[in-house]
């Protein structure tokens, strides 16, 4: 599932058993709708290399449900990863990568959180309290 350079690197902090609904890679639009109530997939999720390439993956926590959920993304070795999180509980995302982060999540909208990797492979982005894995980013060298 990891590759074989990241494997050890890559232990969980439980297991994600909510199935995907969406994943990053079925949505182009990053457009956050107004309202706290469950969004669609679509609204909520974007992955997406700009100019920079930057990696950025926008993240909502509405009524419990979590967009995107097993999401996919991807990224470059030493190049920003931002999630930019809109929630209504408080939670922490923990970011497996080397380095590792862990990212407080407030109830507001427009959080943003920076950070790069250091080793390629595969990178999964948890969030604690509601135990799911958001999203999974290839991280190239």
């Amino acid at each position: 599932m990891c590759a074989a350079v990241l494997a050890a690197t890559l232990v969980g902090c439980g297991s994600s058993s909510a199935p995907s609904e969406a994943t990053a890679s079925e949505s182009e639009s990053g457009a956050a709708s107004g309202s706290p109530a469950a969004p669609t997939p679509a609204e909520s999720t974007t992955a997406s290399a700009e100019a920079d390439d930057s990696t950025i993956v926008d993240i909502n926590i509405a009524g419990g449900i979590v967009t995107p959920t097993n999401g996919q993304a991807q990224g470059k070795v030493g190049k920003p990863i931002v999630l930019k999180v809109r929630s209504d509980v408080t939670d922490s995302l923990h970011v497996h990568s080397v380095p590792e982060h862990t990212f407080q999540v407030e109830p507001r909208p427009d959080q943003q959180f920076e950070f790069t990797v250091d080793v390629p492979g595969q990178v999964d982005i948890e969030l604690h309290d509601l135990n799911r894995t958001v999203v999974t980013i290839q991280v190239r060298p």
